[in-house]
């Protein structure tokens, strides 16, 4: 919606900047970032070289920019999760739910994160960590107050509000990486119900209603 309301200049823009970024994460996939020059990016978006310059300063600015505007859509999704006028129960099994929705549609730019930044090489983190952290930081800060309300209501143990969301965070990502070293043994969205599980039984009061 908000991208129909912009100008048609300012639409053409970003339609040939995706071009862009969807030529640049096609390339890294299939070989690596350190594998793909900016010529190459270019040759495959159709787009002169200099025309890529004018959007991106360097490979590196080009990666930041996709991973980051990864990271803000991820952001976007789980707030709207978390925004949403329902129980605290409810609240939590949709953001697991969401997540999983994410990573799948997802796969191949958080694929292409976690190999380089977890590699050998953590330059091309360099100005990145802060910006995508301090997303991810408001969204555990948000689900700490979810799980805050649920201890109030007495839904949830009593239990750090703030600790409980890292943990939930935690199961969800070593899902996660599992799936993204064996897809096809580790589905990532069959896990969904083993995560819930799991973790609601080490939170909720005993004898306290799951399927609300």
């Amino acid at each position: 919606m908000y991208y129909k309301k912009l100008p048609r200049r300012e639409r053409e823009r970003l339609r040939r900047r995706n071009e862009m970024l969807a030529a640049a994460l096609k390339l890294f996939s299939e070989k690596g970032y350190h594998n793909v020059s900016m010529h190459e990016i270019a040759q495959r978006a159709e787009f002169a070289i200099g025309t890529l310059y004018k959007f991106f300063r360097n490979k590196e600015d080009l990666y930041k920019t996709l991973v980051r505007s990864t990271a803000e859509e991820y952001h976007r999704i789980l707030k709207d999760v978390l925004d949403q006028e329902t129980n605290v129960l409810s609240s939590v099994k949709n953001y697991i739910a969401a997540k999983a929705e994410f990573f799948s549609d997802n796969f191949i730019t958080l694929r292409l994160y976690f190999a380089e930044t977890q590699g050998t090489s953590f330059n091309i983190k360099a100005g990145l960590d802060q910006d995508v952290r301090k997303l991810y930081n408001e969204i555990i800060e948000q689900l700490s107050s979810t799980f805050g309300k649920g201890v109030q209501e007495q839904v949830f143990r009593k239990l750090d509000p703030y600790y409980m969301a890292v943990a939930l965070d935690g199961i969800i990502n070593s899902f996660l990486l599992s799936w993204m070293e064996d897809p096809k043994r580790h589905l990532y969205k069959k896990g969904v119900p083993i995560i819930t599980d799991i973790f609601l039984s080490g939170v909720l009061i005993k004898g306290g209603n799951r399927t609300n």
